[in-house]
């Protein structure tokens, strides 16, 4: 099954879905890949992304190839450039900054990047991404040179969701960014669920299971962790169960 097929799966039967990032700047031991891969073998994961906004490193291919080496889960790229690309990946979504004004991220970007992917063999999938302030700014945030959506203006993160699904945008994705202190509020979630019909993917500061699980209640499909898993691994047990709990 392809990875937006299991998103659209999650969302018709209102299943939910965890999705562990990975950033390649933080794995720089193939030890660390692995010790991860083991812990995702016992846990319900859909996915692990793959990328990150400030690549200080020429460490991407490696990182992926080692993923895919140990790890059984689709392996997403989660790319912060053009040169985030790799062919041992399963899928790459195709991000579209639609919150920000900036446009080499909005289709720049895409245009340097589409020579390879047209040649490649990854599922392409169109996303229409949002960085919501989380009460710090973040590299995404730094590097993208724009304003999040303010967190306290859901209605906001309605209507740009709802511009980008009219452009063709199969997935929604509101981040809060890598570091984030505070998740998307549910608030806001909810006013994107109930505005658009694709699968919803949430990320940014997610370090408990009840935060999950309000992510999930308020209608995120799928919940991103990256940093709560690097601080505590066992922690991606208990965002498994909080995702396997609202079936």
């Amino acid at each position: 099954m392809s990875f937006f097929r299991s998103l659209q799966q999650l969302r018709i039967h209102n299943h939910k879905g965890v999705a562990v990032l990975i950033d390649p700047d933080k794995m720089k031991e193939e030890s660390r890949i692995k010790a991860i891969a083991e812990l995702i073998q016992h846990a319900e994961v859909s996915a692990v992304f793959i990328g990150g906004s400030l690549m200080v490193s020429d460490h991407f291919q490696q990182c992926v190839k080692w993923a895919k080496k140990h790890i059984k889960a689709p392996l997403v790229i989660f790319p912060g450039s053009p040169d985030q690309i790799s062919e041992q990946a399963d899928a790459l979504l195709l991000l579209s900054l639609i919150s920000g004004r900036n446009p080499e991220l909005l289709i720049g970007n895409h245009v340097q990047a589409a020579p390879r992917l047209v040649k490649s063999q990854l599922e392409i999938i169109s996303t229409g991404y949002m960085l919501i302030d989380c009460g710090k700014s973040t590299t995404a945030s730094y590097i993208s040179q724009t304003y999040p959506i303010p967190y306290n203006k859901p209605e906001i993160a309605a209507v740009t969701a709802i511009a980008g699904e009219m452009i063709g945008m199969k997935c929604m994705y509101l981040d809060g960014g890598s570091g984030a202190e505070i998740p998307v509020s549910p608030a806001m979630i909810q006013a994107v669920r109930q505005a658009v019909a694709t699968p919803v993917i949430v990320g940014g500061g997610i370090r408990h299971e009840d935060q999950a699980r309000e992510a999930f209640m308020a209608g995120a499909d799928l919940v991103v962790v990256g940093t709560a898993i690097e601080e505590n691994p066992e922690m991606l047990f208990a965002l498994s169960n909080a995702s396997l709990s609202l079936r």
